[in-house]
């Protein structure tokens, strides 16, 4: 099921109340950071703000990874900072002051310096394009989470033509598929909003849609598909009417012909939006099909050529296509698309589906960036009220843990496949919560989604340890080898019995809190540093950690686990 079958009318956003009771971050941070641009090009000077003046005698500290790179004295509210040259890396900038001898770290936030967002993409969407829309303030809001590319929604006139014109010049504002109105000037508002914080811009269509008057637009017959080898009854997406205002009718997307159609419209998009790429849809395992002429269609195999054909006729874009729940995803990843996609659904329902999504796509598509389209407390959205917190963080410390983005955020999160429902919104609990874990995706990108085999350590000790996957009740170990280095992250579901994602009705509650875990490995080469991070403690910060090494047995304590914590072992 394709996020396009999913109709919910009544989008009425009213306030409700958290789920589960959440204990507070454990940090001292006080001041609210922000950059401003979600991503800096090489080179590029990155400017900070703060909410409020940073404390007398204050200092900046910028880090990669556990190192510091620069330090400096702070003041006032802002401030700019000249990261180093090289390119893909993750910073974590912290303002701290010593106080009695003591350091108070007073607030962090993370830098992405990258020259492509594809590599890490952290992808974020928008759903309302009429006119009078909070551009400015949403953007910003986006910006704080360091969303570098957004989907632009259901932005368009009709499939197979998704930009009205009139006398070969735009429309002021159209209809889309389900009767709302779309403002020309919305939509470039928010491109131009969106490239002014170093985001990209990603129009959204299908790749083979047409609605009833697709003929009467220059589709022509010959190139829809069909349930029959007849070619009788044209395949379509049926959808009530009203509200919509048409069917969707399948064309083949490996008809050159078709293609070409396609490639013509959206140069009319290009011409007149600084649109820059296609996400692409589809709308999963539809069967047997057949063309005009009667033989049947793979389209699992039909999705490939088709991005073959838009990178070839609009080579400088960015490309991503959906493989609902992976159809088509061994040929969709070794198209040019930029970075993988898929929308989740069941039977992948627990964590263990996610962990291997991801690591199917980084496999397919050789290392390409990866992002899952994961809608959370999915029946609790059918009505208004409010995201669980400690799903939503569970299921982001999975994804974030095997190296993939987690499709959730834009006007507001995301509960549903039809992208403008806002039933549920977040608590300000979870909106804190989600700018640390967002800003620890980006900070340990380099060790999170760059490089490195996932494996299995063998961790003992704390009695609760268990290797991945997860098992109800336990603290499930993941390892990545980085070379000179090991990654061993902790997900903490101690206390919970139930391990699928998605809390389709809201009731997770939050893990055990776990203190003082004694950790012991085996490792051959000399240890030379073993430190911590985890987005539930200090705004992300890293921290030193004491060990022990005698022979190949390696020993330390870990202080705390609340979620997700990543370990990070040096050797020589």
């Amino acid at each position: 099921m394709n996020r396009l079958a999913y109709f919910l009318i009544a989008l009425i956003l009213l306030p409700g109340c958290d789920r589960t009771e959440v204990p507070p971050v454990i940090n001292r941070t006080q001041l609210v950071l922000r950059t401003a641009k979600a991503a800096y090009q090489p080179g590029e000077l990155v400017t900070f703000s703060a909410h409020q003046a940073v404390p007398e005698s204050a200092m900046v500290r910028y880090r990669h990874l556990n190192g510091v790179v620069e330090e400096a004295a702070v003041s006032g509210t802002n401030w700019t900072w000249q990261p180093p040259s090289a390119d893909f890396k993750g910073y974590l900038t912290e303002v701290y002051s010593i106080q009695e001898g003591e350091e108070i770290l007073h607030g962090t936030v993370a830098v992405d310096v990258s020259s492509d967002w594809t590599k890490f993409p952290r992808y974020g969407f928008l759903s309302k394009f009429g006119s009078g829309e909070p551009v400015a303030t949403v953007i910003d809001d986006l910006n704080r989470y360091h969303i570098n590319g957004l989907q632009f929604y259901d932005w368009h006139y009709k499939h197979h033509q998704p930009l009205a014109l009139s006398g070969g010049q735009p429309v002021a504002s159209w209809q889309d598929i389900i009767n709302r109105t779309i403002s020309f000037q919305t939509v470039e508002s928010y491109i131009a909003a969106a490239h002014e914080k170093g985001m990209a811009a990603m129009m959204y269509n299908l790749a083979f849609g047409a609605t009833k008057t697709g003929e009467a637009d220059g589709v022509q017959p010959g190139w829809y598909l069909f349930k029959d080898a007849a070619a009788t009854t044209r395949d379509k997406h049926s959808l009530p009417q009203p509200p919509f205002v048409s069917d969707i009718f399948l064309l083949d997307p490996g008809n050159s012909e078709w293609q070409a159609y396609l490639g013509d419209r959206n140069q009319e998009v290009y011409d007149n939006l600084a649109f820059d790429g296609f996400h692409i849809d589809q709308l999963g395992d539809r069967g047997t099909l057949y063309n005009a002429q009667g033989a049947a269609v793979n389209l699992s195999n039909r999705y490939k050529p088709f991005v073959e054909a838009m990178q070839a006729r609009h080579p400088g874009k960015v490309y991503a296509f959906n493989a609902v729940n992976q159809y088509g995803q061994g040929g969709i990843a070794t198209s040019p698309v930029d970075f993988t996609y898929t929308e989740v659904w069941g039977p992948n329902d627990r964590y263990e589906h996610l962990a291997a999504i991801l690591n199917t796509n980084m496999v397919f598509g050789q290392g390409k960036g990866t992002v899952l389209a994961a809608y959370m407390n999915y029946d609790l959205a059918d009505r208004p009220g409010t995201f669980n917190t400690p799903a939503v963080l569970l299921t982001d410390a999975v994804i974030f843990a095997f190296g993939g983005s987690h499709l959730e955020l834009g006007e507001h999160m995301l509960g549903k496949e039809y992208f403008p429902n806002n039933n549920l919104s977040m608590s300000d609990e979870l909106k804190k919560r989600l700018v640390n874990y967002y800003d620890f995706l980006v900070a340990y990108q380099n060790v999170l989604r760059e490089g490195g085999a996932f494996s299995h350590p063998v961790v003992a000790g704390h009695p609760n340890l268990a290797a991945w996957p997860a098992a109800p009740g336990k603290i499930a170990v993941v390892g990545r080898d980085l070379g000179n280095k090991r990654s061993v992250q902790l997900i903490n579901f101690s206390g919970l019995s139930n391990l699928d994602w998605r809390d389709n009705t809201g009731t997770k509650p939050v893990p055990t809190p776990l203190t003082n875990l004694d950790m012991t490995f085996t490792e051959a080469r000399q240890v030379t540093n073993i430190w911590w991070a985890s987005p539930d403690v200090d705004g992300g910060t890293s921290q030193g950690l004491s060990f022990t090494q005698t022979g190949d047995q390696v020993s330390f304590t870990l202080p705390s686990l609340a979620y997700w914590n990543l370990v990070v072992i040096e050797m020589n």
